[in-house]
């Protein structure tokens, strides 16, 4: 669904390049997420793919459709939502979502469906001047769905979202790709991709370090360990071994047959960890 070759863009055109010779694929179907801090060239990247930016070097395929020479249709195929929302203030959220699906010539869906799947319904007939930054970010990601997206941008879709709210967001992002819809997901927030992700590319400085699969990269980089919790003279003691180094092995062998194990589990290193190891930054 989208073919991206030695893609550099500068803002300045003065040399200093904010995206530097990106090349990846994303394959119809998967949820690919772009992982970096803010600064690393992540929007500069979805702003490029979705026409907002002009390609300046690189070829890029989006939908079957060359970013050249951008088609209309290649709008009826995507749909966008964006971390800063750009809904239109003075109009009510069902006003928002009639407007917006007249821009298509697609079947679009029902923008009061839209509105209660995303919690909004009752508030329908409210000017969007009038919501909370949660609430706006709820009726611009209820928008990027109207057309039925086969290839689905989102940009931070649960921040500022209280966590329940956030969970709803994350149910309707897994139910529409098991329908089909291939999601290229922009993210800072290494918990969603890690729960989303077919694969991620971790970007820093304009420039893709590496693209693999959550569990490839917990299994190449992550250390194998094992947490316990047993008891030793009445006092619970909590301790975590490698399973890697021979040491930590037969200090374990030595708790499992001489103390009561009360808790034992295994712990993998989180995308955010493997992102510091691999990129040597933080995602801030």
């Amino acid at each position: 669904m989208i073919s991206v070759k030695n893609l550099s863009h500068s803002y300045n055109k003065d040399g200093k390049y904010q995206v530097k010779d990106v090349s990846f694929e994303v394959k119809k179907g998967e949820v690919f997420g772009f992982l970096g801090p803010s600064g690393a060239g992540k929007s500069t990247v979805q702003n490029i793919l979705t026409g907002l930016l002009q390609l300046q070097d690189g070829d890029i395929e989006v939908a079957g459709y060359d970013i050249k020479s951008i088609s209309k249709n290649m709008f009826n195929k995507i749909g966008m939502s964006f971390e800063q929302s750009n809904v239109y203030s003075k109009l009510t959220a069902k006003e928002n979502l009639e407007f917006y699906r007249k821009l298509f010539d697609v079947e679009t869906r029902d923008p009061m469906e839209l509105l209660k799947l995303v919690g909004l319904d009752g508030k329908e007939n409210i000017r969007a001047g009038e919501f909370s930054k949660g609430m706006k970010h709820r009726l611009t990601f209820a928008r990027s769905m109207i057309n039925n997206p086969e290839l689905w941008f989102l940009d931070e879709p649960t921040t500022g979202l209280d966590p329940s709210i956030a969970a709803d967001i994350k149910d309707i992002i897994k139910e529409k790709n098991e329908e089909g819809t291939t999601i290229f997901l922009t993210t800072h927030n290494m918990f969603i991709a890690d729960e989303l992700c077919d694969r991620v590319a971790f970007i820093i400085d304009g420039e893709i370090k590496l693209i693999d699969s959550p569990e490839n990269l917990k299994l190449q980089y992550g250390d194998k360990l094992v947490e316990v919790e047993y008891l030793e003279n009445d006092e619970l003691i909590k301790e975590t071994f490698s399973i890697v180094l021979p040491e930590d092995k037969r200090r374990l062998q030595n708790v499992i047959e001489n103390h009561e194990i009360q808790t034992m589990h295994t712990k993998e290193a989180t995308l955010e960890e493997i992102f510091i190891k691999v990129t040597g930054r933080g995602l801030v």
